[in-house]
């Protein structure tokens, strides 16, 4: 069934799926999903997304980071959850920091793209 809306490039249709959950505007609400999902959730995710960070990030690379269309931005924006996601994991098998203390993420504002 294909998506009336798509959220993402039509390139990048087998990411859509993670679009609606992981395509977040702020770096603390990817922090906070990172931390309130599962390791097969963020497995899964992980598994589609890790492969297209390159093409992705090319794809983006064709506009300017101040006028990015929305779907391009959608597209940065899961490009970074999935930068979030990735230490997780590849080393720690959990959404926590190991050995990190109580590490947490406040950010007084976000970083402009």
């Amino acid at each position: 069934m294909t998506n009336i809306n798509p959220l993402l490039p039509q390139q990048f249709s087998e990411l859509e799926g993670f679009a609606a959950v992981w395509s977040l505007e702020t770096e603390a609400e990817r922090w906070n999903m990172r931390m309130t999902s599962s390791m097969a959730t963020m497995q899964a995710f992980y598994d589609a997304g890790f492969p297209a960070l390159q093409d992705a990030l090319a794809y983006c690379d064709k506009f300017p980071l101040d006028d990015l269309p929305d779907d391009a931005r959608n597209l940065l924006r899961l490009v970074h959850s999935v930068i979030m996601v990735a230490m997780c994991v590849e080393i720690w098998h959990q959404p926590k920091v190991v050995d990190g203390g109580d590490a947490v993420l406040n950010r007084l504002t976000e970083p402009s793209f």
